[in-house]
């Protein structure tokens, strides 16, 4: 009875000893990683890409790493060039190179956001900031922006961190600041408002220059034909420009309707 007990325990033992074994010979790695091999916590060099792998159980060890798009975002507070101080937030969009990922978990580990990313960041930020004015921190953003990416990704590549894009969220500036951007900018419209109605009197003005120009002409030919006619036929337009369209009452003996006599008729 004694040796069947034993013999049980036993045969348990070995059972579990295999599953052990047998589960801890093989995993897994998800997609958008990679797995650092180890054996006995020594860094091997090793990198299994994503699915199935098989293992020496308890010798050998595999870390993930994740190489998908990741995204690390700082606030820093810096001196632009004319020595204002402005609250930046930037965000930067990362990925890890795949075949780095052993040297960057064996000289900095999984926690390379923080260690590594976070102080570029942040240091490439103020160098870029102290290039441009607060001012030109606004006008130029684009090219701000383009610096901190550049000078970030020549500190990050080396390593195997590869910058996809970078983002400026926000900038933010000192009260004082604010108000002497606003009272420009006023002071810049109010200008371009006066210099618009300054336009507008010139042209009303050049306007009014050409309608007298314009009537003093026309003036000037009536004035010519009157001389020329003796001024009979210009008194004739005249009439006819005002006649309301009503014929005279009264008929002449001769049975004649006149539109109009303008000649002075001697007394009989």
């Amino acid at each position: 009875m004694f040796t069947r007990i034993v013999g049980a325990i036993v045969a348990f033992f070995v059972l579990l000893f295999g599953l052990v074994v047998a589960f801890g010979s093989w995993g897994t790695i998800d997609a958008g990683h990679v797995g650092v091999v180890l054996h006995m916590g020594a860094v091997t060099g090793e990198i299994k890409p994503p699915g199935l792998y098989t293992k020496s159980p308890w010798v050998v060890t595999v870390v993930e790493m994740n190489t998908q798009i990741q995204k690390e975002q700082v606030e820093t507070e810096a001196a632009s060039k004319d020595l204002q101080m402005v609250k930046a937030i930037v965000a930067l969009n990362l990925s890890l190179n795949p075949s780095s990922a052993a040297s960057i978990y064996q000289s900095v580990g999984t926690d390379y956001l923080t260690k590594v990313v976070a102080p570029a960041m942040q240091e490439s930020l103020k160098a870029v900031m102290a290039q441009y004015t607060a001012e030109e921190l606004i006008s130029k953003r684009e090219l701000v922006r383009d610096g901190i990416a550049s000078l970030l990704s020549a500190k990050l590549s080396p390593i195997g961190i590869k910058c996809d894009a970078l983002n400026i969220v926000n900038f933010e500036f000192s009260r004082a600041f604010n108000d002497a951007i606003e009272a420009k900018v006023t002071a810049e419209q109010n200008a371009l408002a006066a210099k618009n109605k300054l336009e507008q009197i010139k042209y009303e003005a050049e306007q009014r220059v050409v309608q007298a120009d314009g009537e003093a002409k026309a003036i000037s030919i009536q004035a010519a034909a009157v001389q020329a006619q003796g001024g009979a036929a210009y008194i004739q337009l005249r009439a006819l420009e005002k006649w309301d369209g009503h014929l005279p009452q009264i008929v002449s003996s001769s049975g004649a309707i006149p539109f109009i006599n303008t000649a002075i008729q001697p007394r009989q």
